[in-house]
C-alpha cells in the first residue's frame, strides 16, 4: 500500500533556491514563465545557474542555509547529481521537469507542463519519499547493470535533442543488436543466487528509462527495493516484449528473476559499471540499500 502524502506543507515556500541546468532541453522562456508563476504565488525565488553536473551539489551546499526549499530545474540526471546535497541540506524539494525522460516527476505525478509543475510547488503539499543507494551513491529511480549501461553510453546528447523520449527506443534497438548475457550473483540475507543475465535492475521508484515500470506495484515510498534480472537467451524475445516493461508486467515471464527487499549485493566475475538514474556512478561488486522517508518533495495530492 502506498503511504499517504506527508500532511506537513509549505504554502508557498517563503524562500526558494531554483537551480537551473541551462543545457536542459526545455530551458529558456518557458522556464522563465514558470518561475514567474511561482513568484506570483507569493514565493521569493532566487535563481542559480550551474555550468556542469558536479557544480549543482556545491551550489546547494553553499546557499541552502539561506532558503526554505530547493527547486531543481532539470531532468533525472540533474536530480541525481544534486541528491547528496539535497539529503545534506534537509530542505523540501520542488521539481520543474526539464529533461528527456523526467521519470521522477512521472513517478510523483508532477505535470510535464512547467507552469502546472510550478503550481504544484506553490500549493505546498509535501510527500515524503524513499531514496536508494548503490555503493553509497544515492538515486531516486533505478540503478542497473548490463543493457542500461550500454544504453546510457549510446544515448548521446545529440540523440536526445533530435528524438527526445524516442531517443531511448532508438538507442535501445542499437544496443539489443550486440547484447550478450553475463554471469552475476545476487546476495540477499546471506542467500546467494546465480544468474546469467542481460541486465539486473534495482528500483527505488516506479518509473525509469522514459516511462518503463520497474515492477507493477512499485512505489517510491513503500520502504523497499524491487529487483529484476533478465535471464532470457534470445535478446529478440526481449525486444518483442518491451511493451510489458511499460506496465511492469515483465516479472511474470519465466526467464525474469524478481526479488523485493531492503538490501542486495550483486557480484560479477569482473568489475562491471553501474548506471544510476542515467549516470554511470560506480562498478561491481555493488551494494544496494533503501533509505526510507529520506526526502520531502512537493507533489500533487
Amino acid at each position: 500500500m502506498t503511504a499517504r502524502p506527508d500532511p506537513a506543507a509549505l504554502a508557498p515556500p517563503l524562500r526558494a533556491l531554483a537551480l537551473v541546468n541551462p543545457g536542459a532541453r526545455r530551458a529558456g522562456q518557458v522556464l522563465d514563465s514558470a518561475l514567474a508563476r511561482l513568484r506570483a504565488s507569493g514565493a521569493e525565488v532566487a535563481v542559480e545557474t550551474f555550468s556542469g553536473p558536479d557544480e549543482i551539489a556545491f551550489d546547494i551546499a553553499r546557499r541552502a542555509g539561506d532558503f526554505d526549499a530547493l527547486v531543481i530545474c532539470g531532468g533525472d540526471g540533474t536530480l541525481m547529481r544534486a541528491l547528496p546535497a539535497i539529503l545534506e541540506a534537509g530542505l523540501p524539494l520542488g521539481v520543474l521537469p526539464m529533461g528527456t525522460a523526467n521519470d521522477l516527476a512521472r513517478t510523483l505525478g508532477i505535470p510535464d507542463d512547467l507552469a502546472a509543475a510550478a503550481d504544484v510547488i506553490a500549493a505546498g503539499r509535501l510527500r515524503t519519499i524513499d531514496v536508494g543507494s548503490v555503493n553509497g551513491h544515492p538515486f531516486f529511480n533505478v540503478a542497473s547493470i548490463g543493457l542500461s549501461v550500454d544504453l546510457t553510453r549510446g544515448l548521446t546528447p545529440t540523440l536526445k535533442r533530435r528524438w527526445g523520449r524516442l531517443g531511448y527506443a532508438v538507442a535501445a534497438m542499437r544496443v539489443l543488436g550486440r547484447a550478450r548475457r553475463f554471469s552475476a550473483w545476487i546476495v540477499e540475507n546471506g542467500q546467494r543466487t546465480r544468474t546469467r543475465t542481460l541486465q539486473i535492475a534495482v528500483g527505488n521508484g516506479r518509473h525509469y528509462g522514459g516511462g518503463n515500470v520497474v515492477e507493477e506495484t512499485a512505489a517510491i515510498d513503500d520502504g523497499h527495493l524491487d529487483l529484476y534480472s533478465l535471464q532470457m537467451r534470445n535478446v529478440w524475445k526481449l525486444a518483442l516484449g518491451l511493451r510489458t516493461f511499460r506496465s511492469g508486467m515483465h516479472g511474470a515471464w519465466t526467464d525474469v528473476l524478481t526479488a523485493r527487499g531492503i538490501e542486495f549485493d550483486i557480484l560479477t566475475r569482473k568489475p562491471r559499471p553501474v548506471n544510476a538514474d542515467g549516470e554511470i556512478v560506480t562498478e561491481t561488486p555493488a551494494h544496494f540499500r533503501i533509505h526510507p522517508k529520506a526526502v520531502r518533495v512537493f507533489a500533487p495530492e
